[in-house]
C-alpha cells in the first residue's frame, strides 16, 4: 500500500514536492536498484511534468508505448464470444440469449432464477449450500438466512413443471443439487 502525503500548506514551495510513503519489497534498497520493482500511482496537478518531478527526486521515470511497436496490423473484427449452450436432454440453457427451454417450451425466468438454474445445471451432482449459493449467485455474504434461496428454488421447481421439478433435489440441512436426466 502506498500513500501520498500532502505537504503541509505552511511549507509549500513554488516547486511541487513529492513525498511517498509505502511498501518496498524486503531487501530492496531505497534508491531503486534492488531486485523488487514497485509501482506507484501519484496524482499531480495538470501543469506539472511528472518525468521532471520524478527526476528531481532521484527517480528514473520509465515510459512505454501503449501499443506494441512495429507495423500496424489491420484491425480484425474480434470473434464474438460464444457461450456454451448447456443441455441435458430436456432442459436447454443458452446463456448468450438468456434463454431456458424445457421440453421445447421457453421458460419465463427472472434474472436471479436464470442465474441460479444456470449455476445448478453447469455443476450437476454437486451439493450447494445455501450460503455458497447466496455468495456465488447473489454476490454477497450471508445476510439474514438462506430462505431467499429456498423461495427461488420453489419458484424454479414450479416453472420447471411436474415432469422436471425433481431435477433440483434437496439435501436436507445442507442445500440443493441438480440431477440431470438419465440418457
Amino acid at each position: 500500500m502506498t500513500t501520498v502525503l500532502p505537504v503541509p500548506s505552511a511549507h509549500r514551495s513554488p516547486t511541487p514536492r513529492l513525498q511517498l510513503v509505502g511498501d518496498r519489497p524486503p531487501g530492496a534498497s531505497g534508491d531503486g536498484t534492488g531486485d523488487g520493482r514497485v509501482g506507484y500511482l501519484v496524482f499531480l496537478p495538470a501543469d506539472v511534468d511528472p518525468a521532471a518531478l520524478m527526476r528531481s527526486h532521484g527517480i528514473r521515470p520509465e515510459s512505454r508505448p501503449l501499443e506494441p511497436a512495429g507495423p500496424a496490423a489491420p484491425e480484425a473484427e474480434p470473434a464474438p464470444r460464444r457461450e456454451r449452450v448447456h443441455t441435458d436432454g430436456a432442459i436447454r440453457i443458452d446463456p448468450a440469449r438468456r434463454l431456458v427451454e424445457v421440453d421445447g417450451r421457453e421458460l419465463d425466468l427472472t434474472y436471479m432464477e436464470f442465474a441460479l438454474l444456470t449455476h445448478l445445471v453447469t455443476h450437476p451432482h454437486t451439493v450447494h449450500t445455501r450460503d455458497a449459493l447466496i455468495s456465488g449467485i447473489w454476490g454477497y455474504g450471508r445476510i439474514g438466512d438462506g430462505r431467499t434461496v429456498d423461495v427461488h428454488i420453489a419458484r424454479l421447481r414450479s416453472k420447471l413443471g411436474p415432469a422436471h421439478r425433481d431435477r433440483i433435489s434437496t439435501v436436507r440441512r445442507v442445500g440443493y443439487r441438480y440431477v440431470p436426466a438419465h440418457r
